[in-house]
C-alpha cells in the first residue's frame, strides 16, 4: 500500500478523500484484510483505519465476513472486497468487428458480445453497433441489477489524452476526426474513457494476463492494424503526445508496399490481416493441395490450417515471424523490457509464430537484451482488448471512488464491527 498519511482525511464530504481511496485499493489488492493489518501496511493507527472503514462500508463495495486469526488478542473482523458489486462495460472498435465485454470488478467476463462490422468506413453504424451489443451484454449480465461503473472504449487508432473525442484522419477517415460517443454515456448515464487498443491490451496483460508481476513490458496487438502497448514503471507509456506504439509503421522494406501512413514497405503491409491473407493467396499455386484452398479464406482458417500442420500456412505464420521478430527485435535493444506478449491474430498458433520468431529476435539483438526478456502470447485471448478497457475505468475508478455508483446497502450491517 502506498503511504498515506492522517491529514489526508476527508472533511468535506463532497470532496477528494485520498485516504479512503487508498484503503479502499489495499482492501481490493488483498481481496480479504483485517482493520489491523490495514494500519500496519498503511503506517496508520486503528482509530484512524476504523474511521475511514466506517466511511468506506455504506459504499456497498466492502463487507465485513466473519473472524480472521487472533494475535493474542480478540480474532480481527475481516474486510472483504465485493467484486460483484457493480458492473463494467469494455468495448474494442477493432478495424472490422465490434465487441463488448461486460466484467465485474476484478476483470471476469460476465458476457460477451462479438459482431463483424465496416468500423473504418461506417461510422455512424458502428456508434449504433456499440449501443446493440452494451445493451446485448447488459440484458446478458447474471445479475440486471448490479449497477454500471462506466464504459471503456479502445480504439483502432493513435490517441492523444488531451484530445479524447479526436480520432486520426489517416486511420479512420470515413470519421471525420470525431469519435461521436458522448450519447453513449448520457444514455447510461456514466463516463466513458477511451484509449488506444494496443495500450488496452497491455493493461489487460498487466492485471489479469501474461504481464502480471511486470513493471516493464510491451504488448504487440497483430490485427488489421498492428500496434504496440508499453508498461513502463507499471504505467502506460503514451509519449509525449500519446501515440507512442505505432509499431506497424515501422518501414522494413522501403520498396515495399505503399501503406496508408505514406510509407512503404511498413509492418502492417507484411503481417497486417490482409497482408497475411494476401500472402496465403499467392502461394496457393506452390501449394495447391492446401486445406486453405478449400472453403473460407479468413485468418482464422488460416490459423487452425496452421495448426493442423499446412504447408502453405505454416510458411505464411514463418514469414511473419520473420518480419515480426525483425522489429521485435529493434524495440528489445531499444527499451529492454522484461517480457513482449503477442496478442491478437496468429497468437492462437502459439509457438508456432514465436518459435521463429526468437530466433529471429535472438540474431538481431545484443545477447543481454534478449536472455533478458520473454516473448510469450497472451493470456486473455481474443477477450484481451474489450477487457483492457473495462479495466481502464476499474483502474479509474479505484483511484477515485467518487465514480462507483451508489449501491443502496444495509445501515446497521454496514455500521457493525469496529
Amino acid at each position: 500500500m502506498e503511504q498515506v498519511r492522517k491529514g489526508e482525511r476527508r472533511t468535506d464530504p463532497d470532496g477528494p478523500r485520498p485516504l479512503a481511496d487508498a484503503i479502499l485499493r489495499l482492501i481490493w489488492r488483498e481481496k480479504r484484510i483485517s482493520r489491523a493489518d490495514i494500519a500496519e501496511q498503511g503506517g496508520l493507527s486503528r482509530s484512524t483505519v476504523s474511521e475511514v472503514v466506517n466511511e468506506i462500508l455504506p459504499m456497498g463495495l466492502v463487507a465485513e465476513v466473519g473472524l480472521g486469526k487472533s494475535r493474542g488478542g480478540r480474532r480481527p473482523v475481516l474486510l472483504e472486497f465485493q467484486d460483484g458489486a457493480c458492473v463494467i462495460l469494455g468495448v474494442e472498435m477493432g478495424a472490422a468487428h465490434v465487441d463488448v465485454a461486460l466484467t465485474d470488478l476484478r476483470g471476469r467476463v460476465l458476457s460477451w458480445q462479438h459482431r463483424k462490422h465496416p468500423v473504418r468506413t461506417d461510422p455512424e453504424g458502428t456508434r449504433a453497433l456499440i449501443a446493440e451489443l452494451c445493451d446485448a451484454c447488459l440484458a446478458d449480465s447474471p445479475d440486471k441489477s448490479l449497477p454500471l461503473v462506466g464504459i471503456g472504449v479502445a480504439l483502432p487508432c493513435p490517441f492523444d489524452p488531451a484530445q479524447p473525442d479526436e480520432l486520426s484522419a489517416i486511420v479512420l477517415p470515413e470519421w471525420k476526426g470525431q469519435l461521436g460517443l458522448a450519447s453513449l454515456g448520457e444514455k447510461y448515464g456514466v463516463p466513458v474513457m477511451v484509449d488506444n487498443d494496443a495500450n488496452l491490451g497491455a493493461l489487460a496483460e498487466h492485471w489479469w494476463g501474461a504481464g502480471r508481476g511486470y513493471e516493464d513490458f510491451a504488448y504487440i496487438k497483430v490485427a488489421t492494424g498492428i500496434g504496440s502497448g508499453h508498461i513502463i514503471d507499471g504505467e502506460i507509456y503514451r509519449g509525449a503526445t500519446g501515440v507512442a506504439g505505432e509499431i506497424g509503421h515501422t518501414s522494413i522494406d522501403p520498396n515495399g508496399k505503399p501503406c496508408i501512413c505514406g510509407l512503404n514497405g511498413c509492418l502492417v503491409t507484411l503481417v497486417g490481416t490482409q497482408a497475411l491473407l494476401e500472402r496465403a493467396e499467392e502461394l496457393l499455386a506452390e501449394f495447391p493441395d492446401s486445406e486453405f484452398a478449400a472453403g473460407d479464406r479468413g485468418i482464422r482458417e488460416l490459423e487452425a490450417a496452421a495448426r493442423r500442420g499446412d504447408r502453405l500456412a505454416l510458411q505464411v505464420v514463418e514469414e511473419a515471424a520473420g518480419h515480426l521478430g525483425t522489429v521485435v527485435a529493434g524495440l528489445l535493444n531499444l527499451m529492454n523490457p522484461s517480457m513482449v506478449v503477442i496478442g491478437g491474430d496468429l497468437s492462437d498458433v502459439g509457438e508456432l509464430l514465436l518459435e521463429p520468431l526468437r530466433e529471429t529476435a535472438q540474431g538481431r539483438t545484443l545477447v543481454r537484451s534478449i536472455t533478458a526478456s520473454e516473448i510469450r502470447v497472451s493470456e486473455l485471448g481474443p477477450k484481451s482488448i474489450a477487457i483492457g478497457a473495462a479495466t481502464l475505468v476499474l483502474k479509474a475508478a479505484l483511484a477515485d471512488s467518487s465514480l462507483f455508483p451508489h449501491i443502496e446497502v444495509d445501515a446497521e450491517v454496514a455500521a457493525s464491527g469496529q
